[in-house]
């Protein structure tokens, strides 16, 4: 073999190391950029589980100066248990959507019990609940910014050809579907 085979050789190899280490580490960024995503939609979902918790408690408290109020209870306990039952990022896009509602429903209400408003047991939920919106609003913003980084690396040229070549889906970010779901939680009165 001549030198210039020997040098086209060398090319050759170089090129195809050069490709092969590049598929691995653009495999390797979406794989990392997918963990983000699920660690935040987990770190998310702790937030939601917090406050599925805490909305028995501040059903219980209303309910007891709101006793005639039962479809307005029976919306939130019913929007929680379809959000605790969500599984996909969907349906607790919509479940979470639901959850809102009623919790604006519910303080509207308690809104009409001037006892209620002054409960320190409901004023301390109420205090919770801010808190935690606060850190699912946090968790939210945490997530879509990972799902936008991943979603964008699958779309880019070059690295959507290994993305291709992997099955890597895009993913959903989380949105507020209705137009009054947008609106905050009021929780002081």
């Amino acid at each position: 073999m001549t030198i210039g085979g020997w040098i086209a050789l060398g090319v050759v190899i170089v090129v195809l190391l050069a490709l092969i280490a590049w598929i691995i580490g653009s495999y390797n960024t979406l794989v990392r950029l997918r963990n983000n995503v699920e660690e935040s939609f987990s770190a998310m979902d702790v937030y939601m589980k917090k406050r599925y918790d805490l909305i028995p408690n501040i059903v219980e408290t209303v309910k007891g100066y709101a006793k005639h109020e039962k479809e307005t209870l029976n919306a939130v306990i019913t929007a929680r248990n379809n959000a605790v039952a969500a599984s996909d990022p969907k349906t607790k896009v919509k479940a979470e959507n639901e959850i809102s509602g009623a919790l604006r429903n519910l303080f509207a209400l308690a809104e009409n019990y001037p006892d209620l408003k002054a409960n320190t047991n409901f004023l301390d939920l109420q205090a919770q609940l801010k808190t935690i919106e606060t850190e699912i609003a946090n968790s939210r913003r945490y997530y879509n910014a990972n799902v936008k980084t991943y979603n964008t690396k699958i779309e880019v040229f070059p690295s959507n050809l290994v993305a291709g070549w992997f099955k890597f889906e895009k993913r959903s970010l989380f949105e507020i579907e209705n137009a009054e779901e947008r609106k905050n939680v009021k929780v002081e009165f």
